[in-house]
């Protein structure tokens, strides 16, 4: 798994534990596929370490057996030594008519089947209660004295019975969703956004495809991916969403059917699932098993089902990750795609292994195509698109960096490295060796495995000896005269991405190599990007390589800068700070002498208004530092910048040819000459 994954899951974690210390109840957003179990695992096993006196109540949807799905997870986590701390129960109702329920107390842990506590239910006869009462009643009373923490996974689901026992039994109420419920008040207070998750490769990004795309454009781009994705060892899967169970049958049998039925698309096998035992059906040999046979088969990496039809609401409890495509067959009264809906093909399929898939499978793997409407939320999201891809990713072909890895190395030696060590006097446990691995670098992860094979002594061997070992690699890595080359293959803007919408506009911005789907001025991250846009608009059309008006655009001359959206870019440079992350300049621009100018805008404005910690802040722009000017000495003719705003001033660093120095707004323009 890349380090960047671990970094982003450990910081919302970090930040988790920080404000539950100061708040009763906390929501906590991360998009669906982005392992938002993982980390509630992690949460939940930090604070019971903390804390022996508190009890995690988890509840989750019944539906798809989600907290089946959750039971699981965590006693497998347990198991494996990364979260020992957990001790999990699954709460069920199952038993003999004369038995009476109980539910032990010696567990910290307790996943609950949201449906199980409703009215009439046997947990609402008594046993809820009396579990409860059991374990926050005082010692002196006969209980456990202990506080209990409420867990509500897909929190956007009602929980009205667990709402009115809250105030006499939970101390703290934690949110988790993809899609928390703001009408009840559940705004983020931590979260990761979905552009986050797509840069670190935790999610998908998404390509959406034109509103005139019928079904059969659908499966004919299905077939065209499925061939490339043989590379990854997984069979994809195109999800057909109708739009209820009274229009299924219509929409089948108009829209989807004959498509399918067609000669070039017989080989393609699909099911229909309209409801648990209606209305469905398949063309494979699954039609002999139950349904819920058939979901349990589509989900498996190695599934021959290409094409799944489900009704509106496909949404929590049903992972899919072999699934990279979706399309809402329309019509004037479907419903809008559901953020939980879109999440279905958005999990990374190759997410553990990732960084040992090539360039282009890496690129298969993070891309979700979407035909549909947009969610209200979505419509603060623009689509962009270069004026003349070719033209321009030809004329701004750039030059990336990225770190070597530790087993590229020529001149170190594992086995050599350990000759010349002492073993360990009392060697740890297995099982304390494999939590440390679990918490070690990514890089170092695959050194351990590519010297010890199969062999679990060579193994232990790496592990006992994995502070030298670090020691030893923060030294090579850190060394960017060594550790830093460029990468093989040159990179550009790429021809669509997008962008969420602020309120920090700049109407000046319009020559660039970007144009919308939508009217109106460009908005940015911040006032100081903004800003900084409008600049570096003025010095373009002075200094800038112009492109002149043509086949695909006639109303004005453009110029080769632009802001380097996130989704689908490669422009990076790597760097080390506790693990490999990767710098994406926020401007680039290409001037009329064939030299590179890269801008990573900051503000120490923004400090004082907002949650980000000086300390941090200031540190990560120390590596930044380190990193641009390495890539400047190894980059002939990249000028790499960080130009800071603060108050109203801009203070620009400017790195060249490894050296540094300061600039003025002034000298900077003047420097462009």
């Amino acid at each position: 798994m890349l380090q960047e994954i671990k970094d982003l899951q450990r910081r919302a974690v970090s930040e988790l534990l920080l404000k539950s210390a100061k708040k009763q109840e906390l929501t906590f957003r991360a998009p669906t596929g982005s392992g938002k179990t993982y980390m509630m695992a992690d949460f939940m096993n930090q604070v019971l370490a903390a804390n022996s006196d508190v009890v995690f109540l988890v509840s989750t949807l019944s539906k798809g057996d989600l907290a089946g799905q959750n039971y699981r997870s965590f006693c497998k986590r347990r198991e494996e030594g990364v979260f020992p701390k957990l001790n999990p129960y699954l709460i069920s109702t199952e038993i003999s008519g004369e038995e009476t329920l109980y539910i032990p107390t010696d567990y910290n842990v307790y996943v609950l089947p949201r449906d199980l506590f409703k009215k009439n239910g046997r947990l609402m006869a008594g046993p809820m209660t009396a579990f409860l009462e059991q374990l926050t009643r005082g010692e002196l009373f006969g209980g456990q004295n202990k506080r209990i923490y409420l867990i509500k996974d897909e929190c956007h689901q009602a929980t009205n019975n667990l709402d009115e026992i809250s105030p006499k039994f939970f101390n703290k109420i934690f949110n988790f969703s993809a899609t928390p419920n703001l009408k009840r008040g559940q705004m983020p207070d931590v979260q990761i956004s979905d552009d986050e998750a797509v840069q670190a490769k935790l999610i998908k990004r998404v390509e959406f495809g034109d509103e005139t795309d019928t079904v059969e454009d659908a499966i004919r781009k299905y077939e065209e991916i499925k061939q490339q994705y043989l590379s990854l060892d997984i069979n994809p899967c195109l999800i057909i969403q109708i739009s209820n169970k009274e229009k299924a049958e219509e929409e089948w049998l108009r829209h989807i059917k004959p498509v399918l039925d067609k000669t070039e698309h017989q080989r393609l096998k699909w099911m229909l699932i309209v409801d648990k035992d209606k209305n469905c059906d398949t063309n494979d040999e699954l039609k002999k098993l139950k349904v819920d046979k058939w979901k349990e088969y589509a989900k498996l990496p190695a599934s021959t089902i290409d094409v799944i039809i489900f009704k509106m609401v496909i949404s929590e409890g049903w992972d899919i990750p072999r699934a990279c495509m979706l399309y809402q067959v329309r019509d004037t009264k479907s419903k809008q795609l559901d953020e939980q809906v879109m999440g279905r093909v958005r999990r990374n399929p190759r997410l553990l292994d990732f960084e040992t898939l090539n360039a282009g499978q890496q690129e298969l793997a993070t891309t979700a195509w979407i035909w549909g409407i947009l969610p209200q939320e979505r419509t603060k999201t623009t689509q962009v698109s270069l004026w003349n891809d070719e033209q321009i990713q030809h004329k701004m072909a750039l030059k990336t960096i990225r770190l070597k890895s530790p087993t590229e190395r020529k001149d170190f030696d594992v086995e050599t490295f350990f000759e010349n060590r002492k073993s360990a006097v009392a060697p740890e446990d297995i099982f304390t060796l494999y939590r440390k691995l679990q918490g070690t670098e990514t890089d170092l992860q695959h050194l351990c495995y590519a010297y010890a094979g199969e062999s679990v002594d060579k193994w232990k061997e790496f592990m006992m000896n994995i502070s030298a070992l670090r020691h030893q690699y923060n030294q090579y890595i850190c060394n960017y005269e060594e550790s830093m080359v460029v990468a093989e293959k040159e990179t550009s803007f790429p021809a669509r991405s997008y962008y969420l919408e602020t309120g920090n506009k700049n109407s000046a911005v319009k020559s660039w190599v970007w144009r919308k789907t939508t009217n109106g001025a460009f908005t940015f991250d911040s006032d100081a990007e903004s800003e900084w846009a409008g600049i570096l608009q003025d010095v373009a059309t002075k200094y800038s390589v112009r492109i002149e008006p043509g086949e695909f655009f006639n109303e004005e001359t453009r110029y080769l800068w632009g802001k380097n959206f996130l989704p689908n870019s490669e422009i990076r440079y790597e760097y080390y700070a506790d693990g490999v992350h990767s710098s994406y300049p926020d401007f680039v621009m290409k001037d009329h002498k064939g030299r590179i100018h890269l801008f990573e805008v900051k503000s120490v404005n923004r400090l004082s208004s907002s949650t980000i910690d000086s300390a941090e802040y200031e540190d990560k722009v120390r590596h930044l530092k380190d990193c641009y000017r390495a890539c400047s000495k190894k980059l002939e003719g990249y000028i790499f910048y960080l130009p800071l705003l603060k108050e109203d001033t801009w203070q620009i660093t400017r790195f060249c040819n490894g050296e540094e120095d300061m600039l003025t707004e002034e000298s900077f323009r003047e420097s462009l000459k």
